[in-house]
């Protein structure tokens, strides 16, 4: 089994990304900054907070759906904000998005909020919502099932260290997987984090049994050469000890995003 975590920017690298995904073989994309918007929205919309330009493919989800015909996909909005073309707005949802091989039937998943609440009227003020998903899949060749949970935490412009809401954050988090996972079985949890290696949301997660491989395994970058701030840990991916990692990747080309993509091949 294959499960990729990355951090779609929003799809302002829109070729390259949607070919890597179309062409990553992956059975699990976990996604985070992904757009949606009606099907009559301009292809290209701009987001807008400050000084803050970003251009966003306005219909990413679809598009990504589109080119990964053999897999569900699940679309977790945790808000719903305007972006601009010129200066019109265009009411456009922003989330996480899972895609799943459907030779892996999904047995159990839940969705929650792990900071805040849907905001259906804009963005909202820093630091703004985030939700996670959680899914148990079943490998008929195996005859196992696999618990992974996704999330994209949540964004303090004072940066990365540790915050009382992050503990919260953590904690829901927590909950939110032992909703889904038995306890008794192997469990993957990835995503853009948005803290740094010593943070206490690592202990928490580890009293279920999780290690990071980011951290673990000697890698310092998570982030490509479009991201040109110090603070080079957003992305991680952790494990129970039943997970037997037979590959695994921060992967450094292409470069799709400011992110780079997180790989991990199960035995």
């Amino acid at each position: 089994m294959r499960i990729i975590s990355l951090n779609a920017w929003g799809g302002s690298i829109h070729a390259p990304l949607i070919d890597y995904l179309a062409h990553a073989e992956a059975d699990v994309f976990c996604l985070q900054e992904v757009i949606r918007s009606a099907p009559d929205t301009p292809e290209w919309l701009e987001y807008r907070d400050g000084g803050t330009r970003l251009a966003q493919r306005a219909r990413l989800y679809d598009e990504i759906a589109a080119v990964l015909p053999d897999h569900d996909g699940y679309f977790s909005p945790f808000a719903r904000g305007d972006l601009f073309h010129g200066e019109t707005l265009f009411p456009s949802e922003f989330g996480i998005a899972t895609f799943v091989r459907r030779s892996y039937p999904v047995i159990g998943q839940a969705a929650d909020f792990i900071h805040g609440r849907f905001s259906p009227d804009g963005w909202g003020e820093h630091p703004r919502s985030r939700n996670a998903h959680c899914i148990r899949l079943f490998d008929y060749a195996g005859g196992i099932s696999v618990t992974i949970a996704q999330l994209h935490g949540l964004r303090d412009p004072a940066g990365k260290g540790d915050i009382p809401a992050r503990h919260a954050q953590a904690d829901a988090l927590v909950e939110l997987i032992e909703r889904v996972w038995p306890g008794d079985e192997r469990l993957v949890v990835c995503g853009d984090f948005n803290v740094l290696p010593d943070s206490v949301s690592f202990e928490k997660l580890g009293r279920l049994g999780l290690n990071d491989l980011v951290t673990s395994r000697g890698f310092t970058d998570t982030r490509t050469s479009l991201y040109p701030k110090e603070g080079r840990f957003a992305d991680y991916m952790l494990v129970t000890p039943e997970v037997v990692v037979e590959r695994f990747e921060v992967v450094e080309q292409p470069e799709v995003s400011d992110h780079r993509a997180l790989l991990i091949e199960l035995a």
